[in-house]
């Protein structure tokens, strides 16, 4: 195991901490991302399209959270199966250096630089 149990614990717990953060800022952060109404009367039509232009990089915020939110969750199901620490597609262990940088990291850095190409 490329970790330690007692790392990996602590891992846990951060990435938990971690997840509970994304959830709680998703939650707050709901308004901004509701369609912006077209009334003409309260919103010029610059300030419209400032409204529906701070939507649209609230709405891309929210989908980065979302993928961070799945890359946590499946380390912790790889924490849970076992596979903690080891690529999901060869099968050998993740460096050390590379799950320090990025916990989440699904796969070695040689199976990372393939998928690229």
């Amino acid at each position: 195991m490329t970790i330690p149990p007692d790392e990996q614990k602590a891992l846990r717990q951060s990435l938990m901490e971690r997840l509970a953060a994304l959830r709680d800022l998703q939650d707050s952060t709901a308004e901004s991302r509701k369609p912006v109404e077209l009334d003409q009367t309260s919103v010029g039509r610059l300030s419209r399209v400032d409204a529906m232009q701070r939507q649209a990089m609230a709405l891309e915020v929210e989908r980065r959270r979302g993928q961070e939110k799945l890359r946590i969750e499946a380390a912790l199901q790889r924490m849970d199966a076992g596979d903690f620490g080891y690529c999901v597609v060869c099968g050998e262990e993740i460096a050390r250096g590379r799950l320090d940088v990025d916990p989440t990291a699904p796969t070695c850095i040689r199976c990372a630089s393939e998928a690229t190409r």
